[in-house]
């Protein structure tokens, strides 16, 4: 298949925003998505940004039945290992359903691995859901390790309350 992968622009952060709503509803979490195209646009394209972006595009002959040429995309950002150095962690690789199976995911996780290495990251991580085997199966035929199995770590969160309780409990300047 005919694609190309490209650093996203402003213009795509409506169709970021579409597919990050197809990806919640694979994920059978539709309703925790309450982030909108602007804000991705103040958050991914201002002067600090949280995040970048890839996008995959088809050929304009290749468009899907509902007429988007921007069919995937992958969405990272930077940390910080303390015993290994930068770090990319990907936050979100997604393709549309009808243009699985020609290489527009690994095409698009490729380009983030190679973004990392010029930023000199020496890894690249990311999450899966313990019920999606089809991600987790790419992933690792990929040469992913499953760290939850071999090294027993668990990926933890404070939002919401908790994290408005741990705020509170800083200590005052």
């Amino acid at each position: 298949m005919n694609f190309r992968v490209r650093a996203a622009t402003k213009d795509d952060c409506k169709h970021i925003e579409r597919m990050i709503m197809e990806l919640a509803v694979y994920e059978k979490m539709p309703e925790q998505v309450k982030i909108s195209y602007k804000e991705l646009e103040r958050d991914g394209f201002g002067p600090n940004p949280f995040f970048e972006c890839l996008v995959a595009e088809v050929t304009e002959d290749l468009k899907s039945k509902e007429g988007y040429t921007i069919v995937g995309y992958a969405l990272y950002f930077y940390t910080y290992s303390t015993w290994k150095g930068p770090s990319v962690y990907m936050e979100d690789l997604y393709v549309m359903p009808d243009f699985r199976g020609n290489g527009i995911g690994k095409g698009l996780m490729s380009k983030v691995a190679q973004v990392g290495k010029e930023k000199r990251c020496v890894r690249l991580q990311l999450s899966v859901l313990d019920w999606n085997t089809p991600s987790l199966d790419f992933y690792v035929a990929k040469g992913a390790q499953d760290l939850t199995a071999s090294e027993g770590w668990h990926y933890l969160r404070f939002d919401g309350d908790a994290l408005d309780r741990l705020a509170n409990e800083a200590p005052k300047d």
